[in-house]
C-alpha cells in the first residue's frame, strides 16, 4: 500500500504533530469525501504500507520527527514556486523552504527528495521569462541536493477562472508552454 500525505491537504505543513501521532499509534482514520459515512481504517506499519509519499510547500514542522519515519520507505516532493505572500499567503518565505529541502535531502538521500515547480501560471508579473528566471535561481540553490523536478500548470477550472481572472492561457500566442526551461 502506498500512502499519498498530499492530496487534500499539506498535513506535513499545518498537521505534522498529528501525522507523527497516526505514525505512533500505527493506524489512521480516513473520511470518504463523497461518501462522509463512509471511514476506512489503515494500517500504518512498514509491514503493510511500501511507501509513504510526503508531498508539501513546507517541510520544516516535520523535520524533527524524521528519525522516527526511517522505518518506512520514502519519497519526498516540496513544491518551490517564485510565488509571493498575495498569492501563496501560507507557504513560508522560499529561502527557508530551500533550507528545509536541504535538510531533507540531507537526511533521506537526493534520491529520494524531489522539486516541484507548480503550478506554472502567467501573468503580467509572471511571464515566461520571469518564470525562466526564478526557475533558475531555485534549481541552482538545489542544485546538488535533488535530482528531479516535476513542472505542471495550473489547470483552469471553473473556480480558477472565477476566482483569478487576471491569469492567462496563452502568451505570445502559445498555449501553456515553457519552451526554456532547463534544469540545471
Amino acid at each position: 500500500m502506498i500512502i499519498n500525505t498530499g492530496c487534500r491537504t499539506d498535513i506535513l505543513a499545518f498537521y505534522s504533530k498529528w501525522f507523527i501521532n497516526r505514525i505512533r499509534e500505527g493506524y489512521v482514520l480516513v473520511r470518504n469525501p463523497y461518501y462522509p459515512s463512509q471511514i476506512t481504517k489503515y494500517l500504518l506499519n512498514p509491514e503493510v504500507v511500501d511507501c509513504i509519499e510526503f508531498c508539501t510547500k513546507n517541510p520544516e514542522p516535520i523535520l524533527k520527527y524524521l528519525d522516527e519515519l526511517d522505518r518506512f520507505k520514502q519519497d519526498w516532493f516540496v513544491t518551490i514556486t517564485p510565488y509571493r505572500k498575495d498569492i501563496e499567503p501560507n507557504v513560508p518565505d522560499k529561502q527557508k523552504v530551500i533550507e528545509s529541502f536541504k535538510k531533507l535531502s540531507d537526511h533521506f538521500k537526493r534520491n529520494y527528495v524531489g522539486w516541484r515547480y507548480d503550478p506554472i501560471f502567467i501573468n503580467d508579473e509572471f511571464d515566461v521569462n520571469k518564470h525562466i528566471q526564478e526557475f533558475e535561481k531555485i534549481a541552482k540553490a538545489l542544485k546538488g541536493y535533488t535530482k528531479n523536478c516535476v513542472i505542471s500548470f495550473l489547470d483552469l477550472y471553473e473556480k480558477v477562472k472565477r476566482n483569478a481572472p487576471n491569469l492567462k492561457t496563452t502568451y505570445n500566442g502559445r498555449t501553456k508552454t515553457l519552451e526554456k526551461i532547463v534544469i540545471a
